[in-house]
């Protein structure tokens, strides 16, 4: 197999760094190739915990090479960030790393206009943003005018665009917020800031589009690793409560370069229940004690953010529907340790909207506003499944759950998670 996709098919933290590490022992590159420092991976090896918000997951993992294709915007302080962090816990990167010149920069004006237009939505109106100023960025690659890629950065003409991008952003921010500092754009320092940058990635940024072709007609194999989730892809997620990328299957081809030819098996990462951070509806919601139980048994709580999960039960409507987006053959079950302790689970299995029943998933926000749930009732397990190693050392009603999560989402469930380390990951003979 050349070509193995990881795919998060809810509203992104489903533990997608965890599969990825486990998985990229066996390939030669891992390679992001969309969101931005939005994202948070959470890997444990051991006593080390790894949390990475640009950089694969894989780089953990001294023989592959990782790549950083051009549908991510990046931001070069945060990537050197977590290049100081791996190095100080043993990890080195050095010839193993490699940035597309084509990635677009996240620009302190784009950090100003996300925060501007957080203060100026309402409550209802807001997005989730992580402030980070990942949309902002990504208008600017579709506007073009104001853009700057990384390549862009080792380029001659550097200081005369900035300013000249800082002067239009500075007039536009102006009109719109009046708590916006305009000293915050100066041309001259952001220049020189970034010009350290520059100096620190220039050996690490390439044409990595090239590099992925050449990879794949060499026969070396490649793991593409999803950021976010599929409920938050700019065009098929519950917009506008989405993220500003591709984060389905679909985007694996436009963010990496790679023609779907190399892509050959997709595997979709979900949790045991539901979690969303931020606005927008969330079918199987649950405010109170139940939804509490799960947030403080998952330690729901935001990896980039420390934003509180909002929690609830499975919605396999939701699910199936990633699914076939992204085109995925198999599933990992995370979190399934989670559960434990509850009498009678609950996954959701249809909509209703009004006196009727909708088909499928909805395509606009308001309708999924209006949807209820229809639950199918399934008997808990009380045992702690936290030290099982097998199939079979799981509870028969923990099974039951698993296998009626394949049969409700139409693919096997392949991998079962059972808790943060590697060795508390099950290989489920569904999938067999």
């Amino acid at each position: 197999m050349a070509g193995l996709s990881v795919i998060g098919l809810q509203w992104g933290d489903e533990a997608k760094g965890k599969l990825v590490d486990l998985f990229a022992a066996q390939q030669d590159y891992v390679v992001r190739y969309q969101g931005g420092a939005n994202a948070g991976h959470t890997v444990v090896v051991g006593d080390k915990i790894y949390k990475l918000h640009h950089l694969p997951s894989g780089i953990v993992h001294s023989h592959v090479i990782a790549v950083v294709a051009p549908g991510v915007v990046t931001n070069p302080k945060t990537i050197l960030g977590e290049l100081d962090s791996l190095s100080s816990q043993g990890v080195s990167y050095e010839g193993r790393l490699w940035l597309s010149d084509r990635s677009h920069v996240v620009m302190p004006w784009h950090v100003e206009e996300d925060r501007a237009a957080d203060r100026l939505s309402g409550k209802e109106d807001n997005i989730g943003t992580t402030l980070r100023g990942i949309g902002p960025c990504y208008r600017d690659k579709v506007g073009r005018t104001y853009a700057i890629r990384l390549g862009d950065l080792l380029r001659p003409g550097l200081e005369k665009r900035i300013a000249k991008i800082c002067q239009a952003k500075t007039k536009v921010l102006q009109a719109i917020d009046s708590d916006f500092d305009p000293a915050s754009l100066n041309a001259g320092e952001i220049t020189a800031e970034y010009l350290q940058y520059a100096s620190k990635l220039g050996p690490m940024i390439t044409d990595t589009t090239e590099m992925l072709l050449t990879a794949f007609e060499s026969g070396k194999r490649v793991l593409f690793e999803g950021a976010q989730g599929a409920l938050l892809d700019i065009d098929h997620g519950t917009f506008p409560f989405v993220t500003s990328s591709n984060s389905s299957g679909v985007g694996i081809c436009g963010g990496s370069g790679v023609p779907p030819r190399w892509v050959d098996k997709v595997v979709g990462v979900v949790k045991a229940y539901s979690t969303r951070v931020g606005g927008g509806p969330m079918v199987t919601e649950l405010e109170d004690a139940t939804g509490e139980k799960i947030r403080k048994q998952g330690n729901e709580y935001g990896t980039t953010t420390g934003r509180p999960r909002r929690c609830g039960w499975l919605d396999t409507v939701a699910v199936r529907y990633t699914a076939r987006l992204s085109g995925v053959r198999s599933i990992a079950l995370m979190m399934l340790d989670v559960l434990s302790g509850f009498e009678e689970l609950k996954i959701c299995t249809s909509y209703q909207v009004g006196d009727h029943p909708f088909p499928g998933f909805p395509s606009h926000v308001d309708d999924l506003r209006q949807a209820k749930p229809c639950y199918e009732m399934i008997a808990g397990w009380s045992e702690d499944i936290t030290g099982a190693r097998s199939w079979d050392d799981l509870p028969a009603n923990a099974q039951a759950y698993v296998k009626r999560v394949s049969e409700l989402v139409g693919q096997p469930v392949e991998w079962i998670s059972i808790g943060p380390d590697r060795a508390q990951t099950i290989h489920c003979p569904l999938a067999d």
